[in-house]
C-alpha cells in the first residue's frame, strides 16, 4: 500500500550544483537576474546553469539582448576563481556560434577577456584562449583582436604558456596575422615560431608552419621566413627525420584548404600557390646552405 511519506531526498534528475531553471521566456532573465546576486554559491549555481543553455543560439541571442554579456563582464573581475572559471567557459560556449562571436565584437569583450591573461587559474586561462580562437576564425574577430592590440601580448605568451594553450596561441595567431602581420612581426614573431619548428610535439610544428605561411601571405619578408619554411618542408639532417615532418607538411595542406571559405577565392589561390610551389623554389637554397 502506498504512503503518504514525503522522501528528504532530492529527486533524481535534480542537479543541486545548478540554479532552478524557470520556466519559458523567464529562464534567462532569471538567470541573469542571479548572475548579479551578492551570494557566491548563487552566482556559481547561475553560471553552472548557463553552461547548459548557451549551447543553443537561440538562447545565445536572447541572453545577449537582454544584457548577460554585461554581468559576465563584471563576473570576469570577480575575486572567486571558480565564478571566473565558469564565466569564461559560459563565454567560451557562446563563441562556438556567429551570435555570440558578434555580440562579443558589440560589447567589447576582448578588452574585458584580456586582463584575465596573466590569471593564476591555468583553466581560466585556456577558456579564454579558446574564445579567441574561435573570434579570430572571422574576419572581423581577427581584425578586433587586432585592434586591441593583443597580438604583442599573445606572441610574449607563446614562450610562457604550456603546450595546450600554446596550440590554441597559434591558432589565433595564424587567423590573426592574416589580416595585420605588422605588430607581430615588431615583436619578433619569426624568431619564436622558429624554435617552435623545433618542438617535440607534432601539433605546435604543424601550427607553427601554418604561421609561418601565414606571415609571409601579409607581409613582405621573404627573405626571412622561407628559410625556416624549408626546414619543415624539406629537413636537413636524417637525424631530424621522423613521422612528425610528414604529419606537419599533410596537417598544413589542409590549414590552406580549410581557409578556403573565409577568405576568399584569391587569397586562398595565393596560399595554395605558395605552398605548391614552396618545395621547388626552397630545395635549391638548402641544398646550397648545406654544402
Amino acid at each position: 500500500m502506498a504512503h503518504a511519506r514525503i522522501s528528504m531526498y532530492l529527486p533524481p534528475d535534480i542537479n543541486p550544483t545548478q540554479a532552478a531553471i524557470a520556466y519559458g521566456c523567464r529562464a534567462l532573465p532569471k538567470l541573469n537576474e542571479e548572475l548579479q546576486s551578492e551570494d557566491l554559491l548563487t552566482r556559481q549555481k547561475a553560471l553552472m546553469a548557463l553552461c547548459d543553455l548557451m549551447h543553443d543560439p537561440e538562447h545565445v541571442y536572447v541572453a545577449i539582448d537582454i544584457g548577460c554579456l554585461e554581468s559576465l563582464k563584471v563576473l570576469l573581475k570577480d575575486t572567486n576563481s571558480m565564478v571566473r572559471i565558469k564565466t569564461t567557459e559560459v563565454l567560451h560556449i557562446m563563441a562556438t556560434h556567429n551570435v555570440g562571436r558578434e555580440g562579443f565584437l558589440e560589447h567589447d569583450i576582448i578588452f574585458s577577456l584580456s586582463f584575465l591573461l596573466d590569471d593564476p587559474e591555468a583553466a581560466c586561462r585556456k577558456n579564454l584562449h579558446m574564445v579567441f580562437k574561435h573570434l579570430a576564425q572571422v574576419p572581423s574577430g581577427a581584425q578586433g583582436l587586432v585592434n586591441n592590440g593583443l597580438i604583442p601580448l599573445l606572441v610574449w605568451k607563446l614562450q610562457r604558456e604550456d603546450e595546450e594553450i600554446q596550440e590554441l596561441l597559434l591558432d589565433t595567431l595564424a587567423a590573426c596575422l592574416m589580416e595585420d602581420a605588422t605588430e607581430a612581426l615588431s615583436s619578433r614573431v619569426v624568431p619564436f615560431l622558429k624554435e617552435k619548428l623545433l618542438s617535440t610535439n607534432d601539433h605546435i610544428r604543424s601550427k607553427a608552419a601554418c604561421t609561418l605561411i601565414a606571415v609571409r601571405l601579409t607581409a613582405d619578408h621573404g627573405s626571412v621566413v622561407p628559410g625556416k619554411v624549408a626546414a619543415l618542408l624539406h629537413p636537413p639532417p636524417q637525424s631530424l627525420l621522423s613521422r612528425g615532418w610528414k604529419k606537419s607538411t599533410d596537417f598544413l595542406t589542409h590549414r590552406l584548404f580549410s581557409l578556403a571559405p573565409s577568405q576568399g577565392g584569391s587569397s586562398f589561390r595565393r596560399s595554395y600557390l605558395v605552398f605548391s610551389r614552396a618545395p621547388g623554389l626552397l630545395l635549391g637554397r638548402w641544398e646550397t646552405s648545406s654544402k
